[in-house]
């Protein structure tokens, strides 16, 4: 066997190097493709928007709530492969690394079957809860239904992206979603703008650029079969104890708290849509701006998550220090430019999203409004990819129920109703979400607690 870390063909040496550009190096890539997906997916809203209005725009924004309800739940998983690998790769440990490639791939695609098959006869339940409009309900009932037949799409590439990036490699998921992104654009502007298919053609193009992409990434996985010891036989998928005992202690608690965040922006919508279409449209074209602007802080933190993990995973206690400070600055300097866009041109934002002019305008108070959640997301995200490198999960467990319940929905309880904001409320309590989050992640790196703690990668 022609050992894949002898080899280092795939990714880079995350523990040598000038930490700043090695970060840079390994960060450039993710956030490109990060953008890239957020890039696509604004394109539904852009398409939808100028052939159906408010309605269509609603309508995929509420029907794009399965997929993201789903995706904490992919993003754990995969995040807790990334995790556990870097510090393999780290402690140069081969063999555990084959296990975990196996093993994380099979239960993400298991997973993913069933939460398919939940999205599929459970949308009527999910679109109530929502409060959908109900001009826009056929429309998001439509998108709703056909997106989750891509489920397993969405988890496949995000178990080989994050087998890849725990290894130190983020470029192939840049070309991987460079794939997805020129298949959903193409398909929308024909299922859409051709045929007229509505919120079902934007669907429809979505899933097969979610295919797409984790085709892409599979025959990756499987052209360089020797650098990964990867057999494409039923033994390779079988699921070893230990990685998959890892996985799931790791994976779990990310992603019960990745669903209390997305539980209280879900409770948020559903709020926010009972004030009417205007302040709906505006907060679902408010949305999609928003995690295209963070994008850029949450790559770096992801880099600087596989980073730590493999720093400590070879012992290099004071680099992996090193590296939360310099991913501080960075997303800094990052939150201050979205901040910048976000004061000086909310409405040239909006506009290419939406002709309507009541929704530009709401659209200026909310931008303003994010720039508070910009920053927070900067320190917070920083200090939590130090807790989620060195693996500490109980941490993070509760660092999700303060994000998600405590914090977002009891500063927007106490916004809506104390300090009379209406709709306007439920943002500021987005906005303030991470405070605490970030006072309790900065109190754990500056206890220095974190340096003796025990790895994953420790036999």
């Amino acid at each position: 066997m022609e050992a894949v870390l002898k080899k280092d063909k795939v990714g880079i040496n995350l523990t040598e190097g000038k930490i700043l550009k090695t970060l840079l190096i390994f960060a450039i890539p993710i956030i490109l493709t990060n953008l890239i997906q957020q890039f696509y997916s604004m394109v539904d809203l852009m398409i939808i928007g100028k052939y159906m209005g408010s309605e269509g725009t609603v309508g995929v924004s509420t029907g794009g709530e399965l997929a993201d309800m789903l995706m904490p739940i992919a993003n754990a998983f995969a995040m807790a492969g990334q995790i556990y690998i870097a510090q393999l790769v780290g402690a140069k440990d081969e063999k555990r690394v084959k296990e975990t490639i196996g093993t994380l791939l099979t239960l993400m695609m298991l997973v993913a079957i069933v939460c398919a098959v939940f999205g599929v006869f459970f949308h009527t339940d999910i679109l109530r809860l929502l409060n959908c409009p109900s001009e826009a309900w056929e429309q998001a009932a439509s998108y709703m239904i056909i997106t989750a037949l891509g489920v397993p799409f969405i988890f496949g590439y995000n178990a080989v992206c994050g087998v890849l990036r725990g290894m130190g490699e983020s470029k192939r998921p840049l070309y991987f979603i460079m794939i997805a992104a020129t298949v959903n654009i193409v398909m929308d502007i024909l299922l859409v703008a051709v045929f007229r298919m509505e919120a079902a053609g934007t669907a429809i193009a979505t899933i097969l650029s979610q295919f797409g992409s984790f085709a892409a990434a599979f025959y990756y996985l499987y052209k360089h079969k020797e650098q990964f010891d990867f057999e494409l036989k039923l033994s390779y998928f079988k699921m070893k104890w230990e990685p998959l005992k890892l996985i799931l202690i790791l994976g779990i608690p990310q992603m019960v708290r990745s669903s209390f965040v997305r539980f209280s922006m879900l409770w948020v919508n559903s709020n926010v849509n009972s004030y009417g279409l205007v302040i709906s449209a505006t907060n679902a074209v408010g949305n999609k701006i928003n995690k295209f602007l963070e994008v850029f802080v949450s790559g770096v933190n992801t880099a600087s998550g596989a980073a730590i993990g493999q720093n400590l995973g070879a012992k290099k206690i004071d680099r992996a220090s090193k590296i939360t400070w310099v991913t501080l600055a960075c997303c800094l300097v990052l939150a201050s430019i979205c901040a910048g866009i976000a004061l000086f041109a909310p409405k040239a934002l909006f506009a290419i999203f939406t002709p309507d002019q009541a929704v530009i305008d709401e659209g200026v108070i909310y931008m303003k409004i994010m720039i508070m959640h910009f920053f927070m997301s900067a320190i917070t995200g920083t200090f939590q990819a130090m807790v989620t490198g060195c693996g500490f999960v109980s941490l993070g467990f509760l660092i999700g129920i303060l994000d998600g319940v405590v914090c977002r929905i009891g500063f927007s309880l106490l916004f809506v109703n104390v300090f009379n904001q209406g709709a306007y409320g439920y943002w500021w309590g987005t906005a303030f979400a991470r405070t605490l989050p970030g006072l309790l992640c900065f109190a754990y790196f500056m206890s220095g607690k974190w340096k003796t703690r025990k790895l994953l990668s420790d036999k």
